[in-house]
């Protein structure tokens, strides 16, 4: 099956979020996490034969579906779950908020290691929670969790506790690929200060370099996966995040039971065209996910010849995070850009200020009119 990655498409008079931004203005958009990338003609042929139907009513899971995305665990990622560990959700950021909703406490905390994807950043308060924002430290560019700091934030919350982390795995917007040796002192430390996990793993089919491998924290041994909310969605990966559908793998019975609880009469089922895509997406066996892979390190590698030590190293997503903290543009850092003519997302929106993030998923003939953009934009920056 051939894909071509280097197709531009136009996405004139679909209403895309991430085109109508800029319209009426000249400026390319590399902001939302959202492909230039034509969605696997598998999946929009799945679509296209559920269509052939004449009703799309609400839609109980497909026994396919759940077979699908078993398989698909199993086979990338040497995990076994039962059916009964599984919730389908309407997508990744609604289980987030379900889940600490679900473990909130008077006067209770929720931590959360940043820079993050910033819907992150609201749950605390969505769920009546005091928000532990824990920076992550950089070593040799690359980001990591400084588990004294996390240690003290538990310490000197009072009067309640902290009882929930949030992690992003790969970490969004820093493009972190986590070791398992990280990811085990991680559940070592919330078993340590009897912390629930929650775990979004949307960016896991994306890592980009070839050595290395996406761990679901949860798997790692038991006892953290008993405290574990796993949360899977293939809408990033291929493209289909007009079609939400996501997963919680919640392995303890009694946790599963209080996400369940607090879903009540807050989010509606999924539709079934989302079932139907994210079926296609768990059953796919062929060369997609290999070859986008081999694409994007394409395009990280040219990004980052422009960017130089500004970008911090990618090893998974398609997020490239660029610090200009030393610039006068940190103060506005995505205004910066836009004078240029480029759409970035502002490291402030994701607790980085100071920095921008770049979505570096498009044809390769589009990131090189962004890189003529982005050139003069880095020759312009001036110290702070």
């Amino acid at each position: 099956m051939a894909f071509n990655f280097d197709q531009e498409i136009d996405r004139s008079r679909t209403t895309s979020a991430k085109w109508e931004k800029y319209a009426g203005r000249d400026v390319l958009p590399f902001w939302v996490a959202d492909m230039e990338f034509a969605t696997p003609a598998f999946i929009r042929e799945a679509v296209s034969d559920r269509l052939e139907h004449p009703i799309i009513g609400y839609t109980r899971v497909p026994p396919a579906l759940v077979e699908n995305f078993q398989s698909w665990l199993s086979r990338h990622h040497g995990w076994t779950v039962p059916e009964e560990w599984l919730i389908w959700l309407p997508g990744v950021v609604p289980g987030i908020n379900l889940t600490a909703r679900a473990v909130a406490e008077p006067d209770g905390a929720i931590l959360i290691p940043t820079p993050v994807y910033y819907p992150f950043l609201s749950v605390p308060r969505n769920a009546g929670q005091a928000g532990l924002q824990v920076p992550l430290t950089r070593d040799r560019g690359r980001w990591e969790m400084d588990f004294d700091v996390l240690q003290q934030a538990v310490d000197d919350h009072r009067p309640g506790r902290a009882r929930l982390l949030l992690l992003s795995n790969p970490q969004n917007p820093t493009g972190r690929a986590y070791s398992q040796s990280e990811l085990v002192t991680l559940a070592d430390f919330c078993l340590k200060n009897d912390l629930i996990l929650c775990s979004d793993e949307i960016h896991c089919p994306i890592v980009l370099d070839p050595d290395l491998q996406h761990t679901p924290i949860a798997r790692l041994y038991p006892e953290i996966g008993e405290r574990t909310v796993t949360l899977f969605s293939p809408t990033k990966a291929y493209n289909i995040p007009g079609l939400p559908c996501a997963v919680a793998v919640i392995p303890d019975a009694a946790l599963r039971r209080r996400v369940l609880h607090a879903r009540g009469g807050l989010l509606p089922d999924v539709g079934p065209l989302a079932y139907t895509a994210a079926a296609a997406a768990f059953a796919d066996s062929s060369d997609y996910l290999p070859t986008l892979n081999a694409y994007l390190r394409g395009n990280r590698d040219r990004l980052a010849q422009v960017v130089g030590q500004r970008m911090s190293p990618v090893e998974a997503t398609y997020l490239a995070w660029i610090d200009l903290t030393d610039t006068r543009a940190a103060r506005n850092a995505g205004a910066h850009f836009e004078d240029f003519g480029l759409g970035l997302s502002n490291g402030a929106d994701f607790a980085g200020p100071g920095f921008v993030r770049f979505n570096f998923a498009c044809p390769r003939s589009m990131l090189e009119r962004g890189i003529e953009r982005l050139e003069p934009a880095l020759a312009a920056l001036t110290d702070a």
